[in-house]
């Protein structure tokens, strides 16, 4: 019999996973938006200090965070354990990219509390949480 059948997901996955890939789907937005210097010049100066001075090795992590982790969410909703890797990957393009981040928050600008969560402590999170939950849906056989 087909672990499918015996293994439906629980709804709250469907809910994890659109939720998920919608977060990633913002940041592949987000991404695209700061490629854009027109439009990174109307940000305030805390991001333009992030963006003007990013290596291209701190934009790699990004672009590899988001896209990757998009496309794992995706795999994620279609049951595929490869999500589990694209997973690991993503958090490790996101940790990239929060080095240089943190490295300009601490020399360049001052940050609120809020942008300290939202772009540096979020991502980091959720990135965590995909793999720890990409793990745990594979051993209750949801994906595989």
């Amino acid at each position: 019999m087909d672990d499918r059948t015996t293994n439906k997901p629980h709804w709250s996955f469907w809910g994890i996973g659109a939720l998920t890939l919608l977060w990633n789907s913002l940041g592949f937005v987000n991404f695209l938006v700061q490629m854009n210097p027109d439009t990174v010049a109307t940000f305030p100066e805390s991001h333009q200090a992030i963006i003007n001075g990013r290596p291209f090795w701190a934009t790699a992590g990004f672009a590899v965070g988001v896209f990757v982790g998009a496309l794992g969410c995706a795999l994620l909703l279609l049951r595929k354990s490869a999500a589990n890797y694209l997973f690991i990957i993503s958090l490790v393009g996101i940790i990239v990219t929060m080095l240089h981040t943190i490295s300009v928050g601490a020399s360049v600008v001052e940050f609120t509390v809020a942008e300290v969560v939202v772009m540096i402590v979020m991502p980091v999170i959720v990135a965590a949480f995909l793999v720890w939950y990409g793990r745990w849906t594979e051993k209750r056989g949801w994906v595989g």
